[in-house]
């Protein structure tokens, strides 16, 4: 779910590399190709048609802090919220050597659809247990980072935001290094993520996610799977750094406000750890994480605890969802009365600004319930309930706010969405 900002720049090397590599293969295993009588290639597709109603009409509601609005305030019913379309290509070149291509259609920062490039990556299986991927891969910071796209590969309408907005970034521009253990039943896999990401941010800019990595750990046994990670980024953000400067020409107490919040090369550590069990009639799967952006950004704890029963097509579903921060939401700031009047009027904005981000960290707690309807095969009809109580003084994760807002007040959304794969 996130915009990048430079869509084509690491992807075009991966997709040359990819086009050498597809000729070496195709010289060195056409005839294990025609042996096997498999295509090379294989497509396909998912996608997720929706539409939500808030309750609110003096803020948005989106899915994700890269959407510039949604249902609320700038529509009553908003169809940017969830809805998006994939294309997946695949290629099997040898029996060690793939690679893969994955391109989106959904609402940008910037207001568009034009696709932007997910994934883009090619795998090498050094042993039946170890593989490397280079390119553009997956960010696997919680249970269901391979699929939080996949409208039709979960139970609910879209992912719960409590959790999957603590690191709203889904990719990685760089390599990951996986390794399988079984014992028994068990499957065990680690993995290892190194690189970095650049996305488009609302109102134009862009942050820069530097130095990332990752450690992750899933467990699968039967019907039940457990995942842990653990990850680190240096992050920057361009549209805030004219706005510490302006802290710092106040001298060292600005300066020293300035190093504490500064979001410009800031070090991000995250936490995530998911379970779920899912025999076949039921399922009930919980997640709970944390991630401190070390600046104004703040540090938050979120979690959801979800489950739900499969009467023939039908899957009717409760969660219940929290977020709440962990640092600061306000600062005296600047001491206004020790600057002169000509300086006193930007002193006394740039706190109004400071305490404004720092009270815009989400803080709330969620009530969902719905039904999932398998109507058809491979694709679904979901109706959602949502009951959103924000926190005092906080706009949870409403965006876009108007006067008349108010913060602390409780928000009730209506979703409608059609899933499908092909």
């Amino acid at each position: 779910m996130r915009r990048p900002n430079e869509p084509y720049s690491h992807i075009v090397f991966a997709l040359i590399a990819t086009a050498m590599l597809s000729y070496s293969a195709c010289v060195y295993s056409a005839d294990n190709t025609a042996d096997s009588g498999q295509s090379m290639f294989s497509f396909s597709g998912f996608g997720t048609l929706g539409e939500v109603h808030s309750s609110d009409d003096r803020a948005d509601f989106t899915s994700t802090i890269f959407k510039p609005n949604g249902a609320g305030y700038s529509h009553n019913w908003s169809g940017d919220v969830d809805s998006l379309i994939a294309a997946q290509v695949n290629a099997t070149f040898t029996r060690q050597l793939s690679a893969m291509v994955q391109v989106i259609s959904e609402q940008n920062s910037d207001n568009t659809y034009e696709p932007h490039v997910e994934w883009a990556n090619i795998k090498y299986q050094l042993t039946p247990v170890l593989s490397l991927r280079i390119g553009r891969i997956v960010l696997p910071s919680f249970l269901i980072s391979d699929n939080r796209n996949v409208g039709y590969a979960n139970p609910w309408v879209r992912p719960p935001l409590e959790i999957y907005n603590l690191v709203p970034l889904s990719t990685n521009d760089g390599a990951d290094a996986s390794y399988t253990v079984h014992t028994g039943r068990v499957a065990q896999t680690f993995v290892g993520v190194y690189g970095q990401n650049n996305t488009n941010i609302v109102g134009g800019g862009s942050s820069h996610a530097r130095h990332t990595w990752l450690i992750a750990d899933t467990i699968d046994s039967g019907a039940a799977t457990f995942h842990i990670s653990y990850q680190q980024t240096r992050l920057s953000v361009d549209s805030l750094n004219d706005f510490f400067d302006a802290f710092r020409q106040f001298g060292s107490q600005g300066i020293a406000l300035a190093d504490k919040y500064d979001v410009d090369h800031s070090l991000v550590k995250s936490l995530g750890i998911g379970a779920m069990y899912d025999p076949g009639r039921w399922f009930a799967t919980a997640e709970w994480g944390t991630t401190d952006f070390s600046s104004v950004l703040g540090k938050s704890t979120g979690w959801y605890a979800s489950g739900g029963y499969r009467l023939a097509k039908f899957t009717p579903y409760l969660t219940y969802g929290m977020i709440k921060v962990n640092s600061n939401t306000s600062d005296p700031g600047l001491t206004v009365a020790a600057f002169p009047p000509s300086l006193a009027g930007t002193a006394t904005g740039l706190n109004a600004a400071l305490n404004y981000i720092l009270g815009s960290t989400p803080v709330q707690t969620t009530i969902s319930s719905g039904v999932r309807w398998d109507f058809m095969r491979n694709a679904d009809l979901k109706f959602q309930y949502d009951h959103i109580r924000l926190g005092a003084g906080s706009p949870g994760v409403l965006i876009d706010l108007q006067p008349g807002f108010q913060r602390g007040s409780t928000v009730n959304l209506i979703s409608i969405a059609i899933d499908f794969v092909f």
